[in-house]
């Protein structure tokens, strides 16, 4: 818990897998009937009476026009239905394994609560007694170390220039409920890739690509991109559930690759998450957090 990187890792991934967004099932449209090759109209009868029968009047043929090319299904439906969920508070309680250079945690647990635009809450278990605590604001991230009585403050500028990555507490809520990163914007277009529609996001310095799955509406997965130092965090979801009246990923696997900048080398830290109980609530779950005075501040 003590190195900066991590704190971001685990704010930027342990979280990211709270993904809930409304299930959308696309519409299809009903097929039109097949048009035939002709079609044979009569002619109307003359309106005024003879009393000669009329000469018989050829029958007039109509050649169909071809049909306008459909756009194929979804394109611009995934624009409106990868819709951003209205929610109060989020709690989880999950599973949790990490593995990287110097670091290899496996099956440890954590319990996460969301405020709307307000706070992240996350306690971590490791033998069944309490490791760390953690809260993060708009402004700052604060985590207590509770084996070593230590606590540690950042703030996201901080945080991004440590590992030159860009964070905030608006990137981090939409990866925790599973939202676009980036807000949606009509110059932006989507296009097939696959089994997919990709939807390109940019932000300063920083890509995002969103894959959304076709027939669900929902994201599947999500490349980020700072591009000074191609730093990328990949996200990927995976075994979709029924949560209420939303589809949500109960396991997520994200791949952080980073360049040190103690070494100049680049990295890699895999976390896997597994959610065994989530829950869309209106009640204020309780976000229990103080610095015990005898805690001492890492600088």
């Amino acid at each position: 818990m003590n190195n900066p990187f991590l704190v971001g890792l685990l704010l930027s991934s342990l979280l990211v897998s709270e993904g809930c967004r409304r299930q959308r099932v696309m519409q299809q449209a009903p097929p039109s009937p097949t048009a035939d090759t002709t079609r044979v109209v009569s002619a109307p009868a003359p309106r005024d009476t003879v009393s000669a029968s009329p000469a018989p009047t050829a029958p007039k043929v109509e050649t169909p026009q071809p049909e306008a090319p459909r756009a194929r299904p979804g394109i611009e439906e995934a624009r409106a239905n990868v819709a951003e969920i209205d929610f109060k508070y989020l709690t989880a309680k999950s599973k949790f394994s990490i593995k990287s250079k110097d670091e290899n945690t496996d099956n440890a647990s954590m319990n996460i609560r969301v405020r709307k635009d307000s706070l992240i809450w996350f306690s971590v278990q490791k033998l069944g007694i309490e490791a760390a605590r953690g809260i993060a604001t708009r402004d700052s991230i604060i985590i207590l170390d509770k084996i070593h009585s230590e606590y540690s403050v950042y703030d996201f500028p901080t945080l991004s220039r440590q590992f030159n990555f860009d964070l905030s507490f608006d990137l981090l809520q939409s990866l925790i409920v599973g939202n676009l990163p980036l807000p949606k914007r009509p110059a932006q277009k989507i296009k097939n890739e696959r089994d997919y529609l990709l939807l390109r996001q940019s932000e300063g310095k920083v890509l995002v690509e969103n894959y959304i799955g076709e027939d669900d509406r929902k994201l599947k997965k999500l490349m980020v991109t700072e591009q000074p130092t191609k730093n990328t965090l990949r996200l990927d979801y995976a075994d979709f559930k029924a949560l209420n009246n939303f589809l949500f990923p109960y396991t997520s696997l994200i791949t952080l690759d980073y360049k040190s900048d103690a070494d100049g080398q680049f990295y890699q830290k895999l976390l896997q998450i597994r959610h065994n109980k989530v829950e869309l609530v209106d009640k204020n779950p309780g976000f229990p957090f103080s610095i015990p005075a005898k805690y001492v501040r890492r600088p």
